[in-house]
């Protein structure tokens, strides 16, 4: 952790509070503000990191650092993709693809430890691992923190001590080991009620429970409609040479304009699939048959296909480090 950390910070922790996305009306709006966010974070911390899932959220957050680094002249920091070993295919192809494309440098975050003992058993999701074979560090997580008792739990990640290992252990840990003190995120108010009172610099500095550091959110106050009209009107007709400068919105992956296929385009396949949160492999569904932004968005949940054991522990695993 840098030296001195957080006194050499001057960000309001407060902006944001109280706010929705209805406050932010129109899409100049939402990009001003997640441009002056991104701006602030990029200059404020020494050492910051994106986090990166290869979903729509943090790829706008991506965009938007990579704008705003060009723009001002600023450092494009390193990206974190936290590899919980039961990611989609496709989610790992896309994030290779567009790291290179991007001249992005990823950092993987894995918990090894948890990796190696499913390596060594040969172990699939859903297989019970013994926690007693795990590190020290694993089991002062399990056992102190989450204060769970029993002698198992399962390979899944969306389960309480799943995701708890896999994910925000392996991020904390990325967190130590690359003196990380300003993790820019692709966090919405809307898209989970734990986090619903989120503000754009969000501070995480209990050093019993993560390495201190702060949260910078810049689209925070996006709603998901928002996401992929800013994906479809800005972001593809910038990135995507042949797309038209106005935007177009496709029907699918075959509707797409100039001989352009969704290789081309900087949006997971999987979205174009039906899917419209993306998570492990085995407990995310997608929700239609249409591509993400040609569904209700506005009368049904964007995480329904996410597991919902998970989602209903998301306020106690914020607690403990989860994004």
């Amino acid at each position: 952790m840098p030296e001195d950390f957080p006194n050499y910070v001057d960000v309001d922790y407060t902006d944001g509070e109280g706010e929705d996305p209805e406050d932010y009306a129109s899409m100049e709006h939402k990009i001003e503000k997640a441009i002056e966010v991104t701006k602030e974070g990029l200059e404020q911390y020494e050492n910051p990191a994106v986090m990166w899932t290869g979903g729509k959220d943090s790829t706008l957050t991506l965009y938007f650092i990579k704008e705003v680094a060009e723009k001002y002249d600023l450092e494009i920091p390193p990206a974190v993709f936290i590899d919980h070993y039961q990611h989609f295919d496709e989610i790992h192809d896309f994030v290779d693809k567009w790291a290179e494309e991007w001249d992005l440098d990823v950092v993987y975050a894995r918990n090894e430890d948890v990796g190696a003992y499913v390596d060594e058993h040969g172990l699939t999701p859903g297989d019970d691992i013994e926690i007693s074979e795990l590190s020290e560090h694993n089991q002062h997580h399990v056992r102190n923190l989450l204060e769970y008792e029993e002698d198992t739990f399962p390979f899944l990640l969306d389960t309480y001590v799943g995701n708890h290992l896999l994910k925000t252990v392996a991020l904390n840990d990325a967190l130590e080991e690359y003196d990380i003190d300003g993790v820019i995120s692709g966090v919405r108010w809307d898209e989970q009620d734990a986090r619903a009172d989120e503000t754009f610099f969000s501070p995480r500095h209990d050093p019993d429970i993560y390495p201190p550091h702060d949260r910078i959110q810049p689209i925070l106050h996006f709603d998901e409609r928002a996401v992929w009209d800013c994906f479809w009107h800005f972001v593809v007709p910038d990135t995507v040479e042949d797309y038209p400068d106005e935007g177009y919105v496709p029907e699918s992956g075959d509707d797409l304009p100039n001989g352009l296929t969704n290789d081309d385009i900087p949006i997971s396949p999987k979205y174009f699939a039906g899917f419209r949160s993306l998570g492990s492999e085995v407990s995310t569904e997608k929700s239609d048959e249409e591509p993400a932004w040609l569904q209700d968005l506005e009368d049904t949940t964007e995480r329904a296909g996410r597991a919902q054991d998970k989602e209903d522990l998301m306020e106690r695993l914020r607690d403990l480090g989860y994004m």
